[in-house]
């Protein structure tokens, strides 16, 4: 049997909600986990974007790079809407490991 593999688009923000951050990998645990350790030089470090508040889940890599694209396309009225409607507390969805780990996440 094949393995499945998943792909994660998701969007970071800073602790007070003030820039938006978009991106894709196939490990969404460890992707987070480099953002908050602060281990991905460039944008996310320099400011502190590590906030955790949207994510997609795919099974197609074309599909989980075209919808990243969509995403980074976007106005930021956009975003946040898309946010919005999936987290509208904005909470921190990283600290939820079981939302990230379980398996059990809708595929679109």
């Amino acid at each position: 049997m094949d393995k499945i593999h998943l792909y994660y688009v998701y969007i970071l923000t800073t602790i007070r909600n003030s820039v938006l951050y978009t991106g894709i990998t196939n490990d969404l645990y460890r992707r987070c986990s480099e953002h908050k350790e602060g281990n991905m030089p460039g944008f996310t470090k320099k400011y502190s974007v590590n906030k955790l508040v949207f994510y997609e889940i795919y099974d197609s890599v074309e599909m989980a790079i075209t919808r990243e694209k969509q995403i980074k396309g976007l106005s930021r009225e956009k975003k946040i809407n898309i946010i919005n409607n999936f987290n509208p507390g904005w909470e921190e969805l990283f600290d939820k490991r079981s939302i990230i780990k379980t398996g059990n996440e809708k595929i679109l």
